[in-house]
């Protein structure tokens, strides 16, 4: 069982920068399992469906949603049972609540970070 908590979120001006963090915890988690995961952050913006925006394997290999990248950047840090969204050049579409996903042979879940980009 993997425990996903984001933080990082919150209210910024367009064009300013954010990083999330998504930090894993569990009973059996260590370094090595945690370089096992597959982990993802998502969105959801209000009225909308939730998306994907950045995933990471587990050897570290990436992928963006079109509408993200040369913006935002995902990475992992093994040791510290962390993965980071660092965002950049923020604008208003990118709104809303961003999960952590984390997938082995289970998925796992966050509660939700706000990300709120005015205009």
């Amino acid at each position: 069982q993997v425990q996903l908590l984001e933080s990082g979120g919150g209210l910024v001006q367009s064009g300013d920068s954010l990083r999330l963090s998504c930090v894993a915890s569990g009973p059996n988690l260590n370094p090595y399992n945690m370089g096992l995961l597959r982990v993802a952050w998502y969105r959801q913006a209000p009225g909308k469906e939730r998306e994907l925006v950045a995933i990471i394997s587990s050897g570290g290999r990436t992928n963006y949603v079109d509408s993200v990248k040369g913006r935002f950047t995902i990475s992992r840090d093994n040791a510290k049972n962390t993965v980071y969204l660092q965002m950049n050049s923020l604008k208003p579409e990118d709104t809303g609540v961003y999960y952590c996903y984390a997938h082995d042979f289970r998925s796992y879940w966050g509660q939700g970070t706000q990300v709120t980009v005015s205009s």
